[in-house]
């Protein structure tokens, strides 16, 4: 595989089409050395089952360590850290990862329990998981997804997983997309596997699967975002962190220069537009959230939505790192704490949310 192409199949057979667009792709070439520790970098942002649309199936891992195996590749390590305000061994279960891990005999690290290490991620300071260090080789293994922040999550942003979680926190008092484009910088991805079996087009944590039944492989996790980009229908001038990891040398955003190529009958259907996430945010005024106490208010916003309920509310919901030790009258989480009323929890999930915009809307609201 070439670094500018980008390979996708599709199908219902989840394992057995990942090992062979893998054979497609030439992984085993790409990797070379039967000894190298391979890292192989899940997305488990929550507890959730992958039919829910924001965590990576185990049967497209299970069909790469398959591959990987029966090639004589051995050393192989799965490495995740869920996000700020949940348990990855919650996630690690939930996602079925117990099993696969039984089955083939990998290592399980949670990179929520590493300690961490200073790199200089093309001029910016980061801190970095120390399994990072630990590996030869790395795969990353994203879900094609939407997110209430950054319009998309794919193969860049899933790098998070392996910074500890104060440097998850600190992502977003310096804005979300800066932090990714010079993460990458630290961490060199060698190999990417989009899952996009159903991931959920709006919300990170899913709850609204779109399925596609696909796979993508692809060595350069720019133009693979890019290309996740016009997928989605944005430009890739809406994500601006696609862009900048181009500008910093990551690896290319110029779309024209992809070489897409089928394994197999088609690429697939178009995936339907979506923009709920851009429609409930207006209720929103947002200052450096964390991804997960945002990722919880929006589901619940829709969920009011879809009462009738949110078209009543007259006050603006506050919520992020910005507004700590500061007052006003609506707020979510604890950085909210000093406002008339708000809802606490770092974060509260979006049931807490959802209850207590209720109980606002129709018991408080001025």
């Amino acid at each position: 595989m070439e670094k500018n192409q980008i390979f996708i199949t599709c199908g219902t057979e989840y394992k057995e089409m990942t090992k062979r667009i893998l054979e497609e792709s030439g992984l085993a070439e790409q990797i070379g050395n039967k000894a190298f520790r391979i890292g192989i970098k899940p997305n488990m942002v929550s507890p959730s089952h992958p039919s829910n649309g924001a965590t990576t199936h185990a049967e497209v891992l299970a069909g790469i360590i398959e591959y990987l195996q029966e090639r004589g590749f051995r050393n192989l390590t799965l490495m995740e850290g869920s996000w700020v305000g949940d348990k990855t061994m919650d996630a690690f279960y939930a996602c079925g990862y117990d099993r696969l891990c039984d089955e083939y005999g990998v290592v399980f690290r949670d990179t929520q329990k590493d300690k961490s290490y200073t790199a200089d991620c093309g001029g910016m300071e980061l801190h970095i998981c120390t399994s990072v260090k630990d590996i030869d080789f790395l795969i990353n293994v994203p879900v094609l997804k939407g997110h209430c922040q950054t319009k998309i999550t794919c193969a860049l942003k899933n790098m998070k997983g392996l910074i500890p979680n104060s440097e998850k926190r600190r992502f977003h008092s310096l804005g979300l997309h800066k932090p990714i484009a010079h993460l990458n910088m630290g961490i060199r991805q060698d190999f990417i596997v989009v899952d996009n079996i159903c991931g959920d087009l709006d919300f990170e944590d899913g709850g609204n699967p779109v399925v596609m039944n696909r796979v993508l492989t692809g060595r350069d996790p720019v133009l693979m975002d890019a290309y996740v980009c016009n997928l989605m229908h944005y430009e890739i001038s809406d994500v601006p962190y696609v862009e900048l990891a181009g500008r910093l040398g990551v690896g290319c955003s110029e779309l024209e220069k992809a070489d897409i190529r089928a394994c197999g009958a088609d690429t697939g259907e178009q995936l339907p537009k979506s923009r709920k996430v851009v429609e409930l945010a207006d209720a929103v005024e947002e200052v450096e959230s964390c991804s997960a106490c945002y990722g919880y208010l929006i589901p619940a916003l829709d969920m009011l939505k879809q009462e009738g309920l949110l078209e009543k509310l007259h006050e603006k919901i506050h919520i992020g790192q910005g507004f700590r030790g500061k007052t006003g009258e609506l707020g979510i989480g604890h950085c909210t704490r000093n406002f008339r009323h708000h809802l606490e929890g770092c974060p509260p999930v979006e049931t807490e949310v959802y209850k207590f915009l209720k109980d606002y809307i129709e018991n408080h609201q001025n």
